[in-house]
């Protein structure tokens, strides 16, 4: 079992994952250090894989991980329909990878962070 441990402890490393995937699910793009980066690729392909399964256990299973945050809010007159990350997840990114066998993520890296000079890298969803 290899990954890597990002400097934090298990449960914060766990809860940094939930919250990058989820934001890339939402905005389809997040800017981060690169060994997050290859960390989120990694939980971002395993939710697409249950998104293109679509059945009712892989919904579970990717509830369990990713974070009850709203992903859009569209306004209709006076119906208003809110779309949460897991809707978005199964009606959206899983159809459109439905032929795709893998590979969802794609990792560019960009200059070094100002700071630290940190390795960033570019995480987005592949279209």
């Amino acid at each position: 079992m290899s990954y890597r441990k990002l400097g934090r402890t298990s449960s914060q490393r766990k809860a940094l994952l939930r919250g990058l995937t989820t934001e890339l699910i939402i905005n389809g793009q997040i800017k981060t250090t690169v060994a997050r980066a290859k960390e989120v690729r990694r939980t971002m392909d395993q939710m697409v894989t249950l998104a293109k399964k679509g059945d009712l256990s892989s919904r579970r299973r990717a509830a369990a991980f990713v974070r009850d945050a709203v992903a859009d809010v569209k306004e209709n007159g006076d119906d208003i329909k809110v779309q949460t990350a897991l809707q978005k997840l199964f009606d959206e990114i899983g159809p459109k990878y439905k032929d795709r066998q893998g590979g969802y993520t794609r990792v560019v890296k960009m200059m070094p962070r100002r700071g630290d000079a940190a390795q960033m890298a570019l995480v987005s969803l592949v279209d």
